[in-house]
């Protein structure tokens, strides 16, 4: 069963309960498949693939953002920051961020593109997990999670988003995917992460989280909006290989490397023989902004060195 399917229960429901009840049903179905997979999911073990070639979300997407308050000067927390690739941007329009992250290896490469960018001054990166920070109550303006809310106990880190943004500030949870629904080029390429990885479960997702609005937003953080887009993103072969060996089913978790470079020699193959470059890969931004009940804000000043 794809991704999609098992999210059926989550659209069927139409209370609020209902919802919540369906949602921890299939995250427990998700985490069994998940251990059931060769390998651990783990996104450290291709940082510099994560790093080059994982798309990071478009300009559009930061142009919304700027709609609910300036970036500049914004004090920022990036939970499950990867690389940096929503702390970087951040930062590049003027905001000062702090990327935390469980993996060593991904701060190591979000702290190198800070260097190599000339962001870090604005941009600094540390492991820790979004369930629990160092950081005082009330310290940043902006909370963001790009891509990573889903790996997340999402409990343990809303109350933990709660405690650190003061009054008036925003938790943005952001997911930018990949569309097999609009695409031969990724179903060609899932169809050969199932060959090499049978029990990937992931597969076919839509880009959409039905559950969240219901799941983020309470009496201490109401919903700003929800918006949804789409976005066809220009890619290499290159790109892309780079791209699927991030993929949680390849590189970043089931399949060791041997197999990892099967799959990566199988998808060059297929690339050159029927996707011609450049590729269009259809993409969908979806996103959630909540604001922390309250308006008073203290003075905003860069957020604490580690």
């Amino acid at each position: 069963m794809s991704w999609v399917e098992s999210l059926s229960p989550v659209r069927a429901a139409t209370g609020a309960s209902r919802v919540r009840r369906a949602y921890e049903m299939l995250m427990k179905r998700l985490g069994a498949k998940q251990r059931s997979s060769r390998a651990p999911i783990d996104f450290g073990r291709h940082s510099g693939d994560y790093a080059a070639q994982r798309p990071g979300f478009p300009d559009s997407f930061y142009a919304r953002l700027e709609r609910f308050r300036p970036l500049v000067g914004a004090r920022v927390l990036d939970i499950g920051t990867g690389p940096g690739i929503m702390a970087l941007p951040l930062a590049e329009r003027g905001a000062h961020v702090i990327g935390t992250d469980i993996s060593a290896n991904q701060i190591a490469a979000a702290q190198a593109l800070a260097s190599e960018r000339g962001l870090s001054d604005r941009c600094r990166f540390e492991v820790s997990p979004a369930e629990q920070s160092r950081f005082a109550d009330a310290r940043f303006d902006l909370i963001t999670s790009g891509q990573s809310w889903h790996w997340f106990d999402h409990d343990r880190a809303l109350a933990e988003c709660t405690r650190l943004l003061a009054p008036g500030g925003l938790l943005v949870i952001a997911h930018y995917s990949y569309l097999p629904q609009h695409s031969q080029l990724v179903r060609d390429s899932e169809a050969l992460v199932k060959k090499h990885n049978p029990n990937w479960k992931l597969g076919g997702f839509n880009g959409l989280f039905p559950w969240l609005v219901d799941r983020v937003a309470h009496d201490s953080l109401k919903l700003c909006e929800q918006f949804v887009y789409d976005h066809d993103r220009r890619m290499t072969h290159e790109g892309w290989r780079g791209r699927m060996r991030t993929c949680n089913g390849v590189g970043s978790g089931g399949m060791d490397e041997a197999t990892v470079e099967r799959f990566d020699r199988e998808l060059a193959e297929l690339l050159l023989a029927e996707h011609p470059e450049p590729l269009e890969v259809p993409h969908r931004v979806h996103a959630v902004i909540v604001r922390k009940v309250g308006s008073s804000q203290p003075d905003r000043e860069p957020p604490p060195a580690p």
